[in-house]
């Protein structure tokens, strides 16, 4: 396999594939390519600073008291304006839907655990834990089934 990268600010961006058959990495590079929105970073209010967040330093971004929190990798919290539905549309395809109300980067999970009473949590290389209910939990183990 090739890799060719060519930079032209005067061309008009385009990524070509030319592969034999298609593959599973052929569907992660289109998935890739398609959700790109060429953001990279969203603003967050803390208790005493307002600062970008990278998408790769966000852990967790769920609803807290009615708001929209995103828990980042030290553990800190952050206020973000837009609503959690508009965020799945730009944010990278690393980031997985765990529940009603999270989304989760799935390079931040650092093990689902089995809970007593039968659900199952997402625990965070931060400490964070959230819930993960069984609809979005068959639907990750069968995104890993395919690797």
């Amino acid at each position: 396999m090739k890799y060719k990268l060519i930079l032209d600010k005067e061309a008009e961006e385009e990524i070509i594939a030319v592969v034999h058959a298609p593959s599973p990495l052929t569907q992660q590079i289109e998935n890739l390519v398609c959700s790109f929105s060429g953001a990279d970073s969203i603003m967050g209010t803390g208790e005493e600073e307002r600062r970008k967040l990278a998408f790769r330093e966000i852990e967790c971004i769920t609803i807290l008291d009615r708001k929209v929190i995103a828990i980042d990798t030290r553990g800190k919290h952050y206020r973000i304006q837009e609503r959690l539905r508009d965020l799945e549309q730009i944010l990278p395809s690393y980031f997985i839907r765990i529940n009603k109300s999270a989304l989760a980067n799935e390079h931040c999970i650092l093990r689902f655990d089995a809970m007593f009473s039968g659900g199952v949590d997402a625990v965070f290389q931060c400490g964070y834990r959230e819930y993960v209910s069984r609809r979005c939990f068959a639907e990750i183990k069968r995104r890993y089934d395919g690797i």
